[in-house]
This record gives C-alpha cells, structure tokens and sequence, in this order.
C-alpha cells in the first residue's frame, strides 16, 4: 500500500483549505454593450403602458360612440367638438373629455352625484381642464375649469359662450387686483384691472377700481381721467337701459364727483 510522506499530506490539506476562485469573467471591448436585466424591465414596461393607452382609447371609442347615439341637438355638437355642456349625461361626459371613469373620484349617486378630476389624471376637453362636473337627476348640472385665474363655475349655456368665458376671466383678475389693493400693492392691482378692462371692456366698476387704484398711487391726472370716464359710462341712460344691475354704484357716482373736483383743485 502507497504511503503518502508527510510533506505530501501537507500539501493536500493546505490546498483543501484554499479559498475557491470564482470563474474568470470576460473583459468586455470598449464600446460593446453590455447586456442588462434593466433593458428588459424598460421593455416590459413600455408594452405595459402602451397596451394601458389602447385600452383607454378603445374604450373611448366605445363611449363616444354610445353618447353620440342618445344625444340631439346642442349636446351632439359639443360632443363632436369634445366640449362639455349642461345637460350631458355622464357618459356624453366621458365622450367630451376622451376619458374614462378612471380618471375621476365619484361621489354621491343619488339625485345628485359630482365627478371630481384625479389627481395627476387632469381630465380636460377642448376649453380647459376640468376640475370637476356635478350631475343632478343624471345630467349635468354644472362643471368647473381649471384656469390661470382659478376654477371658472359654467352652470348656464350663457356661462359657456364667449361673453360668459370674458366676464368670469374678468371677474377672476378683479377678484386679484382687489387682494393687491387692499395690501397697498396699487401697480400690481392695476395689472389686474387693466386686463381685466381688455377681457371685459365697457364695465363700469372696472373703470372705478382702476381710478380709485390711480388715486392711491398718486397719480392725479390718470385718476381724473377714469373717474370721467366711469361718470360716462354711468349716464342715466345707461342706468335705464340696465335696470338696477348698477344701481349699488350711486353711491361711487357721488364719490367720483368729489374725488374729481378735488384732484381739480390738486393740480
């Protein structure tokens, strides 16, 4: 029988104990791309979402297709033009703002049920995002935008037209310019209230804040001159022409008066 010497089984233990060698990897060419778990994950990922925006859209035809077939008149154009309009049903809703019921929080289902925009799903037709849609007996009610100014309420076909789209864009800016006044940024409101005098022009308590606002900022000349001008557009023609939708400004028609003899004297 083979006897190992000493020095042999000495070897053999130490080489027993060694550390194993993990197998050599292969040095990669500058240039040469390198495979990775990460491209795959991107792929999947973009097919996912891809095959998500298919299934939106097609259920988006579907709705559009069966607004189109129970609406008339008015509520078949806006939806052709992807506008909302008092009056939809909610699935006409859906049709005008190419979305689904996931884009939207529901609330209610009574009488009256309100449909409010996700969260960083901001539904939106062909006007402006929309904030939120309030349905009662199963048509809308009202619909608020998301604009610049703020939420714009439409609860009227009025509201909607291009008068109503001015008047409450103005409204928004007076609303601005008044918070500007009254913490004595005068320049700044009358930012606000000269755009708001483009949107809306002819409006009388326009013409009044900018020329209260001018007053204030010591600018005389330019504060007469508006104060004429409002004293104009409330002639008492125009007061009976409105009936009393002016008729809280004769106090300011006072006001303005006064104000003009005084800056007169100033000068």
């Amino acid at each position: 029988m083979f006897k190992h010497s000493p020095f042999v089984l000495l070897l053999l233990g130490a080489a027993a104990c060694a550390p194993r060698m993990d197998p050599v990897r292969p040095i990669y060419r500058n240039g040469q791309v390198v495979p990775s778990r990460a491209d795959e994950v991107v792929a999947d990922a973009r097919a996912e979402g891809q095959a998500e925006r298919d299934r939106i859209a097609q259920e988006s035809d579907r709705n559009a297709q069966a607004a189109l077939a129970s609406c008339s008149g008015a509520v078949c154009d806006a939806i052709t033009r992807g506008e909302l309009a008092v009056g939809m049903t909610r699935e006409q809703v859906l049709a005008a703002t190419r979305s689904s019921l996931a884009a939207w929080d529901v609330r209610g289902g009574g009488r009256v049920t309100t449909l409010a925009a996700r969260d960083g799903v901001n539904p939106s037709d062909v006007v402006a995002p929309v904030a939120m849609v309030t349905l009662e007996d199963g048509m809308v009610r009202s619909y608020a935008y998301r604009e610049p100014q703020g939420l714009r309420l439409v609860a009227s076909r009025a509201d909607a037209s291009s008068e109503g789209v001015a008047r409450a864009r103005a409204a928004a800016l007076l609303r601005e310019g008044d918070e500007m006044a009254l913490a004595g940024r005068f320049e700044e409101a009358l930012d606000r209230y000269d755009r708001a005098d483009l949107v809306d022009p002819e409006n009388p308590e326009t013409t009044l804040k900018i020329a209260r606002a001018l007053d204030k900022a010591l600018r005389p000349y330019e504060a007469q001159i508006r104060y004429q001008l409002f004293l104009h557009q409330m002639e008492l023609e125009r007061i009976r022409a409105h009936g009393e939708a002016y008729a809280h400004l004769s106090g300011a028609m006072i006001e303005a008066r006064q104000r003009i003899i005084v800056l007169e004297r100033g000068r």
